[in-house]
């Protein structure tokens, strides 16, 4: 291990004196970042451990070697949502900084790979924005970190009882100290740091009960403002941004005296002179009136060639014609996805969560939430699982990506273990990202307001379909999955999958599966409260679900979606049929095909996924072109005559599967009864086949056949199957709708049968290297 040396440290530090305004604030907001262990609102609302933050400080500023024992403290922050560009402007200029100037000041004590995994708790879109990264491994050239005595002495300290701030003058107080040092006592009390972020000593979301009423709370934040006129530019740079500002300026109408000035007219309501018009960019002066008043923005808005130049002579309720509060009604009359709103002397632009989930009659039900994407590198199947987690919810709330480890052989890989190395001899449990994900997407079930019982081995989830459409999809993305075997780390989830139960009654469900963490874990543990915290149930409002799952466990939540992508080398590992049976796989570049003509403008777009919600197939669901199921048993039936007596058998998990595609899709013609078959034969039959010449040759005795092998056999059965999209040649009447995508105005896209090219492609590696496999 190594350390940066004292020149180092002192470089690092004169560099962030001139380069940061406030320093010491800055620092302290960015030790508050590192030891959050808790965010909502798409990162707006944050909870942070203060123990923790006093510790850091302590250690990067204090010059006493003597440690102080800090009681568990929590504080709650509230950003705006361009708190990022605020930081920026205030304390950094605008200007980007040198990342390691900061993190050498702070963690000087740390070695280069300690303070690189601090660094992942502080989003990576922040880091980007704010810093210069230049951290080096050849600055890490001491054995030993810095002696304390060392560094008070090069800054020529009287004592070692004091703190030194970033222009190197003492304070009496240790760093860590909340109400007395600079470094955490600016967070709630510096003007700077109030511009951006609201700092409280409680839970005010809980204590107040807003997670669940306030429509504020179950909304995206997409801007916050202090002051009219700065709120209503930002409002319109956004309209432009997502290409949705004609529906304002629609409205837009010329005075009659005067066609530079512009007002707003909508139904009975007008906002008077909104706009001054221009052809060209005005001076200061010609914006000001007789009275030198400055009138309107400085900054103009461009529409085309022509630049509007915003009034910044608003109000809020009163009689005047460019009132704030007429404008919201304008505006909310006019877009359906988004609205105005003012909560705390702060005006909002929202976009209502329940405007999104709206949307969710629009998303394709998986038969099965987990998925494996194969193919190639760089064909974008990592990026697929993120898109999809911005299209049914956020990056920053639906979203987590963990990349596997070739050392991972045991569930505690992924799930966490029991550890009694705390030093009182009690058990903790050491969590992982992935748990606290499970359990983040719990509280998203427990915020919907569907109950928790006690069912069988675990727990159950009660409620109705309204509640149910509540309830955003949660995507676990596992990258490069096999690269430790996924049977050994991921047993237990393979496992609990199975056990997953919906019932439904009319408009109502049942939904329950067996423990992830055992109950019996939870009740060993010396503390339950640092698990409770660890996995963000420390709200009053999780109290009795809480208990719940230390008396029951922690199962899998119903809208988890775990999503493994997957490449097939020689520093891969295989995947076995207990896998594959549990899984559904795509081959990536057979259904997101990578469409080099249309890289720039895109002619097809993605379906938006969703977890499913059946478990087992139920004849009255069944759509009416298969109205009992007959004709998908019949199908599956003559696929298993070619692989009876082979490994590759189906037996009723595969006929289940097949039956809930066919209710998820929900065909209403042949051709889509048969694009279902097709999508399942690619994702849950050939995916199970492999091997060379003597494994894949045909010796069902039902079969009577010359064919070569299983493959060439299946080709023959499936090309009377899959009768009305089977095509010899490219013939436009054999396509098939896709289930995946569709054309970028939203209508349907037709592509060719998939698992006739995929047979085919199987065959043609058989016969080249005498070995073949689903796997590209």
């Amino acid at each position: 291990m190594s350390y940066i040396s004292l020149e180092t440290l002192i470089q690092a530090r004169s560099y962030i004196d001139s380069h940061v305004r406030k320093a010491d604030t800055f620092a302290g907001l960015f030790i508050f970042l590192t030891c959050i262990c808790n965010s909502e609102r798409n990162g707006t609302y944050l909870k942070s451990d203060m123990k923790k933050f006093s510790e850091y400080a302590d250690k990067a500023f204090y010059l006493s070697s003597d440690e102080s024992v800090y009681s568990e403290k929590y504080w709650y922050a509230l950003l705006t949502i361009d708190w990022v560009d605020q930081v920026k402007n205030s304390f950094l200029n605008g200007e980007k900084i040198s990342l390691k100037g900061l993190v050498y000041s702070l963690f000087w004590y740390k070695t280069e790979q300690e303070i690189n995994e601090i660094l992942q708790k502080i989003p990576s879109s922040v880091i980007t924005k704010l810093f210069i990264s230049d951290i080096n491994s050849e600055d890490f050239v001491n054995v030993d970190p810095i002696d304390r005595v060392d560094l008070a002495s090069s800054y020529s300290a009287i004592d070692n009882s004091g703190s030194i701030k970033f222009d190197n003058s003492f304070i009496k107080k240790r760093a860590g100290d909340l109400s007395g040092a600079p470094f955490g006592q600016t967070l709630y009390a510096g003007k700077e740091i109030k511009k951006t972020i609201s700092v409280y000593d409680f839970d005010f979301m809980s204590l107040y009960n807003l997670y669940q009423k306030d429509p504020i709370i179950r909304s995206n934040i997409i801007i916050s403002e202090k002051f009219i006129a700065a709120f209503i530019h930002k409002l319109l740079d956004f309209l432009i941004e997502e290409n949705i500002e004609e529906i304002f300026f629609n409205h837009l109408v010329p005075d009659a005296k005067n066609p530079a000035r512009h007002s707003i007219e909508f139904e009975d309501k007008r906002l008077a002179f909104v706009f001054l018009s221009s052809d060209k960019y005005l001076t200061e002066d010609e914006l000001k009136k007789e009275d030198k008043v400055l009138r309107f923005v400085k900054e103009p808005i461009q529409i085309d060639s022509k630049l509007y130049y915003l009034s910044n002579q608003w109000t809020d309720g009163t009689d005047s014609p460019l009132d704030i509060q007429r404008l919201m009604k304008v505006f909310n009359a006019l877009y359906d996805n988004y609205k105005i709103v003012k909560r705390d002397g702060l005006y909002m632009l929202i976009e209502p969560l329940l405007s999104r989930l709206d949307s969710r009659e629009n998303e394709t039900s998986l038969s099965k939430p987990f998925l494996l994407l194969a193919g190639i590198s760089g064909t974008g199947k990592t990026r697929f699982v993120r898109e999809q987690a911005k299209a049914t919810g956020s990056i920053s709330d639906t979203y987590c990506l963990t990349s596997v480890r070739p050392d991972w052989h045991e569930p505690s890989d992924i799930l966490g273990y029991t550890s009694r190395l705390g030093g009182d001899g009690n058990a903790n449990y050491i969590t992982t990202d992935v748990l606290q994900f499970i359990a983040k997407a719990w509280r998203a079930i427990i915020d919907s307001g569907l109950e928790l019982e006690p069912e069988g081995n675990g727990l159950a989830v009660i409620g109705n379909k309204n509640e149910l459409n509540q309830v955003l999809p949660y995507w676990l993305c596992l990258d490069e999955m096999n690269l430790a075997p996924v049977e050994q780390y991921f047993a237990d989830y393979l496992s609990v999958l199975e056990t997953r139960e919906w019932q439904w009654d009319d408009e109502h469900f049942t939904y329950c599966c067996d423990s992830l963490l055992k109950s019996e874990t939870i009740k060993q543990l010396g503390d339950k409260s640092k698990l409770r915290e660890a996995l963000g149930f420390t709200g009053e409002q999780y109290d009795d679900a809480w208990n719940l799952f230390c008396e029951h466990g922690l199962g899998l939540p119903f809208n988890l979606i775990v999503a493994g992508t997957v490449n097939m080398d020689e520093t891969t590992h295989g995947f076995s049929r207990k896998v594959i049976d549990r899984a559904l796989s795509f081959d990536f570049g057979d259904f997101f095909p990578n469409e080099f003509d249309n890289f720039f403008e895109p002619k097809v777009t993605h379906n938006a996924l969703s977890y499913p919600i059946d478990s087992q197939a139920s004849i009255d669901k069944l759509p009416p072109i298969d109205r009992d199921g007959s004709k998908s048993i019949s199908f599956l039936k003559s696929i298993n005559k070619v692989l009876d007596d082979t490994p590759f058998q189906l037996a009723f998990r595969a006929l289940n599967e097949l039956l809930l595609a066919v209710i998820s899709a929900y065909p209403e013609d042949e051709k889509q009864l048969q694009a279902v078959w097709d999508d399942f034969l690619m994702c849950k039959v050939l995916p199970r086949i492999e091997g060379d010449h003597d494994k894949l040759a045909v010796i069902s005795d039902s079969v009577s056949s010359h064919e070569e092998s299983l493959l060439t056999e299946l080709t023959a059965i499936l090309k009377q199957e899959l009768i009305d999209i089977w095509s010899i040649e490219d013939d436009p009447d054999k396509l098939r709708p896709d289930l995946y995508r569709k054309n970028i105005d939203g209508s349907f896209l037709y592509i060719a049968c998939r698992s006739k090219a995929k047979l085919t492609w199987m065959q043609q590696r058989l016969e080249r290297s005498g070995f073949t496999s689903f796997w590209p």
